[in-house]
């Protein structure tokens, strides 16, 4: 087919390269301009960008493309059968979506209805979901809320975290999107309406989001560990400074009562009381200023007291 393809992240790799692969023509590559990073906030190009010139497409950064009459007028030139969006970053605007003949074919990184928004695989791992998966839809104007195209399962292992299941993810969606328009350009694929009352959220990450609540039960916090790799982690106060969690143990309490935040130590073992008789054994700490470090030469480092409160 001939296609346009929208996307930004490593995440959008594969679904381009895989499409390349398969003898689409990718006559354009849309993706976001280029933003300063790093300490010398030197300009970066995005991972699909250099993908795609790598490959010899033609890119375009636009900022704004509601209103972009230039784009506009070079993707009417295009009439692509087919726009592929892949976590692009963008709401795709009315014109864009009746352009072509297939419509804007999105990859999102969830078993829809669940997990709608910006971040799914995020938010499916810190709720402790045993299962998730990537969903090809046909986008509509609304928030992941078109039709369905097809569908494939991917289950998440206990120790699994969003930065695991990302690459599995874009792998497998990628496939699933050129069996997707295989199954279109065959008329082979019956788009499904999406199940209003099974919708969940999954919205952009805030720092906040990683602020420990110890009332939580010990595996909830673990799951919320889980899901916010690499960003925004989990963390909690100490004697007024920022302590990050980077490694941890949840484990059920027997014939004892958790109070939640208070910790404890074992000889060179450090545990946090969590909610429902739950308890954490921190593994690896770091305090804000400070390197990554197991939790004993952390208890050591900084004479951490039996009974002392976290928060």
């Amino acid at each position: 087919m001939r296609l346009v393809f929208c996307g930004t992240p490593q995440f959008a790799v594969p679904t381009l390269h895989t499409l390349l692969r398969a003898g689409h023509d990718i006559r354009l590559v849309l993706t976001q301009p280029d933003r300063p990073q790093g300490r010398g906030m030197n300009l970066v190009a995005p991972p699909v960008k250099l993908a795609a010139m790598q490959a010899g497409i033609s890119v375009v950064q636009p900022e704004k493309i509601k209103t972009n009459a230039g784009l506009r007028a070079q993707l009417e030139e295009i009439q692509p059968e087919a726009i592929i969006v892949v976590a692009y970053g963008r709401i795709i605007p009315k014109w864009m979506l009746d352009l072509p003949k297939y419509g804007n074919l999105n990859l999102h990184a969830s078993l829809l209805p669940k997990y709608r928004g910006a971040a799914p695989i995020q938010w499916a791992i810190a709720n402790g979901e045993p299962v998730t998966g990537a969903t090809i839809m046909r986008l509509d104007e609304g928030l992941d809320t078109g039709d369905i195209l097809l569908q494939r399962e991917l289950p998440i292992a206990p120790d699994q975290t969003a930065e695991d299941i990302f690459p599995l993810l874009a792998s497998m969606g990628a496939d699933l999107m050129a069996e997707a328009l295989e199954a279109l350009a065959l008329s082979t694929i019956t788009p499904q309406k999406q199940d209003e009352s099974k919708a969940t959220l999954a919205p952009v990450l805030k720092r906040e989001d990683g602020r420990i609540d110890f009332s939580r039960p010990a595996i909830e916090i673990y799951n919320r560990w889980r899901g916010f790799q690499p960003w925004p982690g989990i963390y909690t106060q100490f004697r007024g400074k920022k302590l990050v969690f980077h490694r941890m143990m949840p484990m059920e309490l027997r014939g004892e009562e958790s109070l939640p935040a208070r910790m404890l130590t074992d000889r060179d073992r450090l545990f946090v009381d969590c909610g429902k008789n739950t308890r954490l054994e921190l593994l690896e700490v770091q305090l804000e200023g400070k390197r990554r470090m197991p939790a004993a030469d952390f208890m050591r480092g900084h004479q951490v007291r039996n009974g002392e409160r976290l928060g």
